[in-house]
């Protein structure tokens, strides 16, 4: 769950950038829950607190979500077709030998962190 601060823009983002569609939503006095799911079964909650004007601070405790595509450079041109920004493809050798991970990362509307690593080996 992440708490986001504009329900729409962060619909819009996860739906354009991920092809993540509300599977449920249920609004309750003082917050709405948002689920957000794809066909894999993957599923975001977002949490939109009613009456709240100012961004959320992340804090240090917040690494990032991971998601992982079947084409690493479709993903990273479709969101850079978007306009969303994301950063540079890179590889990191993992420690036992058994293989890369191919990753890149990018920002949502409220500073989130997501990496979005190509499918494949341990990244399922």
């Amino acid at each position: 769950m992440i708490r986001v601060l504009d329900e729409e823009r962060s619909l819009d983002f996860y739906r354009r950038a991920f092809g993540l569609e509300i599977a449920g939503r249920y609004a309750f006095e003082s917050f709405t829950l948002i689920y957000l799911s794809d066909e894999t079964g993957f599923e975001l909650e977002l949490t939109v607190n009613k009456g709240r004007s100012e961004p959320y601070q992340l804090g240090d405790g917040y690494g990032h979500l991971a998601i992982s595509v079947p084409d690493l450079e479709a993903a990273h041109a479709k969101i850079s077709a978007l306009g969303f920004a994301p950063g540079d493809l890179k590889a990191l050798t993992l420690p036992d030998g058994s293989g890369a991970a191919r990753f890149f990362f990018i920002q949502d509307p409220d500073g989130y962190k997501i990496e979005v690593l190509q499918q494949g080996g341990r990244f399922k």
